[in-house]
């Protein structure tokens, strides 16, 4: 105990350091999403529909083969017409994740319980020399 009294600074800026250190792996814990080989699999073994929910002219500068556009302002009331399965698990994709992890939830709300966000986006995409294509 006494050696806690006398050293109390020491051991505080340890437990500081020690959190600044924790703190970018708490982070990537928030920003859920599956990587760009996992959404391969699930578009390749089952099925999945990838939906951009990027504006239309981020879309036609660059998206992910056979995707969807529908801007996030309109997934609501658009995701429906254009998925109609709702049991097909949906990966859904922007330019950084940070669009599509809010795309999630709407998604989910509206009853598509397998859709999940690509961690990273398309940058992520690109980043692991995935095909894309331009509209």
């Amino acid at each position: 105990m006494k050696f806690i009294i006398d050293n109390w600074m020491l051991i505080s800026i340890a437990v500081a350091s020690g959190a600044l250190l924790l703190w970018p792996v708490l982070q990537g814990a928030t920003l859920a999403g599956i990587a760009p080989t996992a959404a391969i699999q699930l578009i390749n073994r089952e099925k999945a529909v990838v939906v951009d929910v990027s504006e239309a002219t981020e879309f036609a500068q660059g998206h992910i083969v056979g995707s969807k556009n529908i801007p996030l302002g309109e997934l609501e009331a658009k995701l429906a017409q254009a998925v109609k399965n709702k049991t097909l698990p949906l990966v859904l994709v922007c330019q950084t994740g940070a669009r599509s992890g809010r795309a999630v939830a709407m998604a989910k709300k509206l009853g598509y319980e397998q859709a999940q966000s690509l961690a990273g986006g398309l940058k992520a995409w690109k980043a692991a020399n995935l095909p894309v294509e331009k509209a």
